[in-house]
């Protein structure tokens, strides 16, 4: 059997603005990337990115239910014969159930150099402890938050005069440029 027979359908699970699902669907429109993004939900019904998912011609859904969500979401994920799943900027955290029930990769960007702070606030606290760099990374999830195999990395210099919000650009600036890097990483050795 053919390793690739096409590109994986992939979902994206966004909660915000949608920067790095802009930077997964550009990636996805070129020729050799090995996804092809048919489907975008968000449990936040008025998510930025849900609108540009949408001006994409891509499928978009935002489940504001809280208890309803992960049902909702693992019949679309069903419907659509999804073969991947990126979160990306995702702000609610997937049951092990959830995991278990759709048992297939699932994949998540986190603004730090994992294992190092996992959860919130990583550039605060990567600035309070006088770190010398901060980074992105992008992780299988597992149902140990932040813990699942890194698939890649990358880390950036904190400067003596950066805040929390330089800091958290420079840091999305190589969320953009790692996550597209990563997704093709890890399929190609799947």
């Amino acid at each position: 059997m053919e390793k690739y027979p096409g590109k994986k359908n992939t979902a994206v699970f966004i909660s915000g603005r949608g920067s790095n699902l802009k930077s997964l669907i550009k990636h996805s429109k070129k020729k050799n990337s090995l996804i092809k993004i048919i489907l975008v939900i968000s449990n936040n019904p008025d998510a930025e990115g849900l609108k540009y998912a949408s001006k994409s011609e891509i499928e978009i859904y935002g489940i504001k239910n809280k208890s309803n969500f992960e049902n909702k979401s693992l019949k679309l994920l069903d419907k659509y014969n999804i073969d991947l799943i990126c979160l990306a900027g995702f702000m609610k955290i997937l049951s092990g159930n959830f995991i278990k029930k759709f048992s297939k990769p699932i994949l998540n960007i986190h603004p730090s150099l994992l294992p190092k702070y996992k959860g919130l606030n990583t550039h605060e606290r990567a600035i309070k402890n006088k770190d010398r760099f901060a980074g992105a990374s992008i992780h299988k999830v597992t149902e140990k938050l932040d813990s699942g195999k890194i698939i890649l990395q990358k880390k950036v210099k904190i400067l003596k005069s950066d805040d929390v919000r330089s800091l958290e650009k420079k840091v999305l600036k190589i969320e953009h440029e790692i996550y597209p890097k990563a997704i093709d990483k890890f399929l190609t050795n799947l």
